[in-house]
């Protein structure tokens, strides 16, 4: 009886967490983005237009976001950016914290792909292996110093992939994975409890145990 009690609560949790902290996680995401400007503009509405409701603040901002794109795709829209960011560069704590920034909001939203590749690179050691994403050919004046083309590979965290390690690694250490990068992040977010293969009855390392 017990046993059949730990196996339902066990059960019940891998199908009830990955639900509710989904939920939780996208209505957190909602709230934010209806606090970024919803906190200034609820009074502004009640006091001039006399009405306000939950979400406005997502579609205005929605609106500010999609007005910035179309300004920075045209001539005079790239010159005011260029022309703010040189501003904004010049402030010294600013200086610190916009590149950064900056970088991480160009990984994460640019349409161009970062990872060029699914690779299985050699690292740590000889026969150890990692999965990465190759970013780049490593700057010839660097490579030189090693003698050899070098490649640069980022491997992420588990379960983050966001943060990782950048490996500078010899070409012949890193081998190409027929793989997409985003079977990729399934397996280094589950920990490779998810593969890009579906396991068979052969391949089960249970099954041979």
């Amino acid at each position: 009886m017990f046993s059949r009690l730990k196996k339902y609560f066990f059960t019940g949790l891998a199908v009830f967490l990955p639900l509710v902290l989904t939920v939780y996680i996208f209505i957190w995401v909602l709230n934010f983005a209806e606090g970024l400007l919803g906190h200034t503009l609820k009074p502004l509405f009640l006091e001039y237009y006399d009405f306000y409701f939950w979400g406005l603040g997502i579609l205005i901002l929605l609106a500010v976001i999609l007005f910035c794109g179309f300004l920075a795709t045209n001539y005079f829209g790239r010159a005011a950016h260029s022309f703010a960011e040189k501003i904004v560069l010049r402030v010294p704590l600013m200086a610190s914290i916009y590149p950064a920034f900056k970088e991480i909001a160009n990984f994460m939203f640019r349409e161009k792909a970062t990872f060029q590749q699914v690779v299985l690179a050699e690292w740590p050691s000889k026969d150890t292996y990692v999965v990465g994403f190759l970013t780049n050919t490593t700057a010839a004046r660097i490579s030189e110093k090693a003698g050899r083309k070098l490649l640069n590979v980022m491997v992420p965290h588990v379960p983050n992939p966001l943060t990782g390690f950048l490996v500078v690694l010899p070409e012949d250490r890193v081998q190409y994975l027929d793989i997409t990068v985003e079977e990729a992040l399934r397996i280094i977010v589950s920990g490779g409890v998810v593969n890009a293969d579906p396991i068979t009855k052969s391949d089960d390392p249970k099954a041979s145990s």
